[in-house]
């Protein structure tokens, strides 16, 4: 997948950015995991969701990868993200080895956007939500439905999204490997965090966050002690 314009931020200070995220990464982790264990018991969610998961890793496992329906998400993407930045798509090239898109306006957001946005599964939300309002989709198989084809494309997103990064790509070597993969991370995190607490509708958006925040800071605290600890030692 192949992008047009360079950020101007240099990869070095990239990189920098990158480690200085570390503990934000390890909150979102950790926050992740408590809103994952405490929104287990939602069997309507999780076990049709679950199914629709199953059936995408058979199909990538046993039949050839749709990598053209995969990179048409890739590149639709980077135009969604250009559009919400305020740039314009002035030409989208998509085969099943790849593609690329022009546009007027880049930044590390719009490159890695990809990556961690789930474009399919997006669509399903919107078009359940379509007809939720309009034809009144609220009874207990169209939620199973939803949550079905919702497994399928969040692990059609997760499994081709690894896949690719098997090979060299350039949107992740633009930005560099360890800011890349920070960001991609937090992306995926930040998705978990507001998408489950939505979805399961054990524990609300506002607290998912909350705890990122505290184990955030939890983490940086200890860093500072244990900085002041070995600093104390050296002096002394």
């Amino acid at each position: 997948m192949r992008w047009v314009l360079l950020a101007v931020v240099p990869k070095w200070l990239k990189a920098i950015l990158a480690l200085l995220l570390l503990p934000v990464c390890v909150g979102a982790a950790v926050a992740t995991w408590r809103v994952m264990s405490l929104s287990g018991g939602a069997d309507i969610t999780w076990a049709p969701m679950a199914a629709g998961a199953a059936c995408w890793l058979f199909i990538f496992l046993m039949l050839p990868k749709p990598m053209w329906l995969y990179v048409l998400g890739h590149e639709l993407t980077h135009a969604v993200w250009t559009w919400l930045f305020g740039g314009r798509v002035r030409q989208m090239k998509v085969t099943s080895r790849g593609g690329h898109v022009l546009i007027t306006r880049d930044n590390f957001l719009i490159t890695l956007a990809p990556y961690f946005f789930p474009f399919y599964a997006v669509l399903v939300i919107l078009g359940f939500l379509l007809g939720h309002w309009l034809g009144g989709w609220s009874g207990m198989w169209y939620r199973a439905g939803f949550h079905l084809l919702l497994g399928a494309a969040y692990a059609f997103h997760l499994t081709l999204t690894w896949y690719i990064l098997q090979d060299r790509q350039p949107d992740i070597t633009s930005q560099g490997w360890l800011f890349s993969v920070v960001i991609i991370f937090l992306g995926n995190t930040l998705v978990l965090l507001l998408g489950v607490p939505l979805l399961a509708g054990e524990i609300p958006v506002i607290t998912a966050l909350e705890w990122w925040r505290d184990e955030t800071f939890g983490l940086l605290q200890q860093i500072e002690d244990s900085a002041r600890h070995w600093l104390g030692r050296i002096r002394s």
